[in-house]
């Protein structure tokens, strides 16, 4: 199993994940130029995706979708109350609806989507196993708080793609308007980097390997702030020293093997 992080932040998220010859894409919310210039760095073709999960309605996870399942004539997969608030392919076949802690098999992968708590109608995230690597990846971001369902996920993760939004102090000293700071700072929110560290410091297993620190926010967090944080809180764990890498909005992430 592979995968990479295309583009994360607020202006469009996409996460892609394969075996062998084929492979998935987490959320589409970039246009279809930006998803062929991202799939080119890593050397992948549009053709090779067969499916795509949904987290939820927000536009930087869905904007891209409709126009690349229909001229690809790729499925969709999500949940209902996410169909319903999105309003994508309302009469298209190709949507498929998933419940919470269902699995789907898409060749060798298997998907399984998790409920988590985020300021929309049951948004979900995807813990993916590799059926020939017996290996765990887990893409979770748009977090208010580390649920349950987050919690059990990193614990079996191998490779973690994790939501690390913004540096709290960074955030109440800024510009944003204080209803923006409420919502970021709710429990259907974003994770702070400290709670996303402590989340997995206190969760994690030892077999996790790498860590990519995802959805960060531009004006409330930088790349070296946020893995400076993590670093920081790891060292109180002797048994677990994962590899620390940031994904961005911009460009894509190596392909990673999982």
């Amino acid at each position: 199993m592979k995968a990479a992080a295309l583009s994360s932040g607020s202006s469009g998220n996409s996460f892609y994940v394969e075996d062998k010859e084929h492979a998935v894409l987490i959320d589409l919310g970039i246009n279809f130029k930006q998803l062929n210039e991202r799939l080119e760095k890593i050397n992948r073709s549009p053709e090779k995706i067969r499916a795509i999960f949904v987290t939820h309605e927000h536009i930087d996870h869905i904007k891209g979708l409709e126009v690349f399942s229909k001229n690809f004539n790729v499925p969709i997969f999500l949940t209902k109350e996410t169909a319903n608030n999105a309003f994508i392919c309302s009469t298209d076949n190709s949507l498929n609806f998933i419940k919470n802690n269902e699995t789907i098999a898409i060749n060798g992968l298997n998907i399984t989507a998790f409920p988590k708590s985020h300021d929309c109608d049951n948004p979900v995230s995807y813990k993916i196993e590799s059926k020939k690597d017996n290996k765990t990846l887990t893409i979770a971001t748009d977090i208010g708080y580390p649920c349950k369902n987050v919690i059990e996920n990193i614990h079996d993760s191998d490779f973690l793609f994790f939501e690390s939004n913004h540096d709290e102090e960074m955030l109440k000293q800024g510009s944003y308007p204080y209803f923006l700071k409420r919502r970021i700072l709710s429990d259907r929110g974003h994770l702070s980097n400290i709670q996303s560290s402590l989340c997995v410091i206190q969760n994690a297993k030892k077999k996790l390997k790498h860590i990519v620190l995802s959805h960060l926010s531009e004006a409330n967090n930088s790349p070296e702030i946020a893995v400076k944080t993590y670093k920081k809180i790891l060292k109180a764990r002797n048994d677990l020293r994962p590899k620390v890498s940031v994904s961005t909005r911009h460009n894509s992430t190596k392909l990673f093997d999982i």
